[in-house]
Formats: C-alpha cells, structure tokens, sequence
C-alpha cells in the first residue's frame, strides 16, 4: 500500500508576525485530532500579499490565516466572501475549495464567544470599540447583529471611525457614533463593555497601553483585550485595579481558531487541547 508523505499546509500571513502562537495551538488540535495537516506561519510584507495569495493556490493550501496589517487589503485577491465579511469588510481567514479562494471573518464570533463564556452577553449593552481596523469591524458589526443597544467608535482617524460607525448603522438595528481619540479617552459612566481592538500592548511592545482615563473605568463595566501576546496586558492590569471584569484576548484567539479550524478540515476542534495549549505557551 502507498503512503503519502504530503501533509495539507495551512497557515498565517502578517507581519508582524514572529510572536504569533496560532500555529502552535493549530498543529496540538491536528495532532488530537490525527489530521495530516501543517500550519505555516509566514512574514508578508504589505506589497508581497497578492504574490503570497497566489502561493495559496500554486501550493494547494487549504487555506491561510490573515493578520495585520492584510485584513482589508486582501479583499482584493479573493473570489467569494460570507456575508459576514461582506458587511465587514475584513477577512481573517481564507478557505480555498479546488482554486477558489472564500474569505470569512471569524474574529467577531470568536470575540462573542469568549464574551459567552464569561457570562457575558452583548443584548441591550452600550459598547465601546478602541480602533477602527479590521479587528474592530468584526467586533463592532458582530456586537451590533447580536443585539447590542449602541456602539461607539473611539478612532484618531476620524475618517476611519465614522465610516465604521455609519456602517453598523447601516448594515444593523443598532445605534453607533464615532468619537474623536484625540486626548485620553473618558469612557462614560453608562459603558457596559469597553474593547481594545488596537494592536497597542502586542508583543514586543508590552510596556504600552491604550491611552485612556482609566480612573473613567468602573467596576461594573466588562473591559475586554484582542491583544493576546501578552495576554496579561497593561489595559487589563489597568481595568482590573479599578474592580473591572477583565477578559484577555486568548479566549478570542482560541475560539476564531476552533471555527477556523473546522472550516479548514470538516472536523469538531478539540476546544480543551487548543485553550491549554496556549496557557502552556504563555506560562497560565
């Protein structure tokens, strides 16, 4: 009998991109789950992205992972898109059935869930969004389509932040506004869920933080990061002084991975393998 010696390659672009553990916590659930699978966790720089989408289809990967700073820019290289990230706008994931490539943003409903399962529901709450990029459209339309009462934008580019805010107007029954980060941001009293959807605190740059009033944070709020190399990060530790519910960005990591996962091979994620894959990373 014959044995084949190719294993199906998926992966990550971005850059940057060396501190990324996706693929560790990819490969441990290929390994529990006895797939012959790869994950590849390739540096792309910006003007390199269309030649590297077209190695996904001259290599026959079975799809690719996007990260910053390829999210939006990619849009331009793919031949479908979910309708989720259709309203996004964003793509952190590509699937490629037989040559073509369909983008699916699973960064928001991986968000969602680590919220979930904190007890935490975004239904009838008043949000508010640290950034304008890819990250945060999939937090901000995907908080909007889950029922949230009003989101709020809090972007240095004004033109970035409205457009985000006018979007989940318009794509959602939720309210939304953009407001100026021109100064230290004073998140209002009636906050119930405050996101940090900035690279800001990322690894190498640990020793940075969003700049907030953090004596504006309040005990009752939900004060969440997408940051997850450091997971312990100084937005957090910041929150948290103030009584905060702090949520890290491992549990969305891990979740967006799990729906990544299956979308790529079929099967159910091992979710257990994954989460204690990362705590062992990051020493948890």
């Amino acid at each position: 009998m014959s044995k084949n010696y190719r294993a199906e390659l998926v992966g990550a672009f971005g850059n940057p991109i060396d501190e990324n553990p996706t693929g560790v916590m990819e490969e441990a659930a290929f390994a529990a789950k006895g797939l012959n699978f790869r994950y590849l966790t390739v540096k792309v720089e910006k003007e390199d992205l269309e030649a590297a989408m077209n190695g996904v289809k001259a290599f026959q990967m079975k799809g690719i992972n996007l990260t910053i700073p390829h999210k939006v820019k990619v849009l331009e290289y793919l031949d479908e898109l979910s309708e989720a990230a259709h309203i996004i706008g964003a793509v952190n994931m590509v699937v490629n059935k037989d040559g073509i490539l369909w983008g699916e943003n699973t960064d928001g409903k991986g968000f969602l869930i680590s919220l979930k399962n904190e007890d935490v529901s975004v239904e009838g709450k008043n949000v508010v969004i640290l950034g304008a990029g890819g990250a945060a459209k999939a937090i901000g339309v995907e908080c909007a389509l889950a029922g949230a009462k009003k989101i709020t934008v809090v972007n240095r580019s004004r033109e970035r932040g409205q457009d985000l805010a006018d979007l989940i107007v318009e794509k959602t029954s939720a309210d939304s506004i953009y407001v100026p980060w021109d100064t230290s941001y004073k998140a209002e009293p009636d906050t119930d869920i405050l996101v940090n959807a900035t690279s800001i605190g990322l690894y190498p740059d640990v020793d940075k933080k969003p700049d907030v009033d953090y004596d504006t944070v309040m005990p009752s709020m939900v004060v969440s990061d997408v940051v997850f190399n450091d997971p312990n990060t100084l937005f957090l530790q910041e929150a948290a002084k103030r009584g905060a519910h702090t949520i890290n960005g491992l549990g969305m990591l891990v979740n967006q991975g799990a729906l990544n996962f299956t979308l790529w091979t079929g099967a159910e994620a091992p979710l257990d393998v994954m989460t204690d894959t990362l705590k062992k990373e990051f020493g948890l």
